[in-house]
């Protein structure tokens, strides 16, 4: 309903003009979601976070610049199965990883999907197609004969 859901992350990390690592504070007032709070200036942050349905988004406060590392297992090129926000700049890099980058946004959602996934709607696409062959050919050949 609009609400915002905190999720839990970790293996968090600050980095940028940093000697050697960047420092920032875990806070958590009651009733909120834990936070982090650091210096002002330009800073990245990467965490990791749960996954669930093959979709990741989020929502921000301000309007940042983001970029998602996709792994070789997965992809985003098939519009049939995946679906990534608008104002994406995509990057296939030989490996077969990806990287999509937004510059300036306050959300973002990517839905990717798998090799199984992309094998299972080749699959779906081939029995439908047998399965007009198979009901049109009776007419066709009806039709032919009546010539």
């Amino acid at each position: 309903m609009g609400e915002k859901v905190g999720i839990n992350v970790g293996n968090v990390q600050l980095s940028g003009n940093c000697s050697p690592s960047c420092k920032f504070n875990w806070s958590q007032d009651l009733g909120k979601p834990p936070a982090i709070t650091f210096l002002r200036g330009n800073y990245t942050v990467s965490y990791i976070a749960p996954l669930k349905d093959n979709t990741l988004q989020a929502g921000y406060d301000n309007m940042y610049n983001v970029s998602v590392m996709l792994p070789a297992e997965l992809d985003v090129r098939n519009p049939l199965l995946a679906s990534i926000s608008q104002g994406a700049n995509i990057t296939r890099f030989a490996d077969n990883t990806t990287l999509i980058q937004w510059s300036k946004i306050r959300t973002f959602e990517i839905r990717f999907y798998d090799q199984w996934r992309e094998q299972l709607l080749y699959l779906f696409g081939n029995f439908w197609i047998i399965i007009a062959i198979a009901l049109l050919l009776p007419f066709l050949l009806i039709m032919k004969r009546s010539e």
